[in-house]
């Protein structure tokens, strides 16, 4: 009789997979999205508000205007259709071509605007007008909904020191980035986790993704009002302990880093993510400080200088 086998222990993944094949790119881009392409989702898998609130403001622009000029070109050509006489025009609009003029009229009518140097003329203009009115209204309380949405939502405005560095701790060396505050408000109950993502090869040939938790030397504090030095000290129970450069190279090491805090004046819980490769961690080096006091006795914080550092 066999003795059944006891279930192995899963090994550690944050949700980013550990089996892959071909070239692959950081884990965490520079804006803090995941390197993730998506494909095969349905056309209305994702609803077009959580599209148009999430996407990036030129891009939301750029979309609102175009849908703006779209819709008083269709109009334009309807008024058109229906005939170039439906719409009087006033002496000081009189050199504007038909179809100016029927652009026009559409814009101050999708506006309520009417500034009455254009006017329709008949049922089916007056109609037309009517419907676009109706349209208008409705058109402009829902982009002005997602514009509020979008200045409303939550967000950690976070800036991250460009590089990682190996810098003198203690006794040893030890892992550092900083961070720094944007915005003026200040964030509270803050709390960092650091991942290291290496490549390795398995028995199979295949690269294969391993995910290790990093020890902070504290990994949270109550408020972010300065900077905050994220440390995590390289002893002989941390992953890096005995690496080099080139062995971090052949790994393709990444540092992955997830933030929270509860943001005050929106009252929630904001996150940011960052993530920093093996080219980009300075050796033997040290932060300079950003901070000073004022001759008045104000702590006085250049957010500029977050990514200084000198060689030690």
């Amino acid at each position: 009789m066999t003795t059944p086998r006891a279930p192995q222990t899963p090994s550690f993944d944050p949700g980013l997979t550990q089996q892959y094949t071909g070239a692959l790119l950081r884990a965490i881009n520079k804006d803090g999205t995941f390197n993730v392409k998506r494909r095969g989702i349905t056309r209305f898998a994702e609803s077009v508000y959580t599209q148009l609130v999430s996407i990036s403001w030129p891009r939301f622009l750029g979309l609102s205007l175009l849908l703006y000029l779209a819709v008083n070109t269709v109009f334009g050509l309807i008024y058109l259709m229906i005939g170039p006489d439906v719409l009087h025009a006033s002496e000081r609009d009189s050199g504007l071509s038909d179809f100016a003029r029927a652009f026009f009229f559409s814009s101050q009518t999708l506006t309520t605007v009417g500034y009455g140097s254009v006017f329709p003329s008949g049922l089916a203009a007056n109609l037309v007008a009517s419907i676009e009115c109706a349209f208008g209204l409705a058109a402009f309380a829902v982009v002005t909904g997602l514009i509020f949405a979008r200045f409303s939502r939550p967000s950690a405005k976070l800036i991250f020191s460009n590089r990682l560095i190996v810098a003198p701790y203690r006794e040893g060396t030890s892992l550092q980035f900083r961070i720094a505050n944007q915005r003026s408000h200040v964030l509270t109950e803050l709390e960092a986790d650091m991942l290291l993502m290496t490549v390795e090869t398995d028995a199979g040939g295949q690269p294969k993704r391993n995910f290790a938790e990093l020890a902070l030397e504290r990994r949270s504090i109550f408020f972010l009002a300065l900077t905050w030095t994220i440390v995590h000290p390289i002893t002989e129970d941390s992953p890096l302990w005995g690496k080099t450069r080139e062995d971090l190279e052949r790994l393709q090491a990444e540092v992955l880093i997830l933030i929270k805090g509860y943001d005050e004046s929106f009252s929630q819980v904001v996150h940011a993510r960052y993530s920093y490769r093996w080219d980009e961690m300075e050796w033997s080096a040290r932060f300079l400080p950003v901070f000073g006091v004022s001759p008045a006795g104000h702590l006085v914080l250049d957010v500029s200088r977050i990514s200084d550092f000198v060689r030690v």
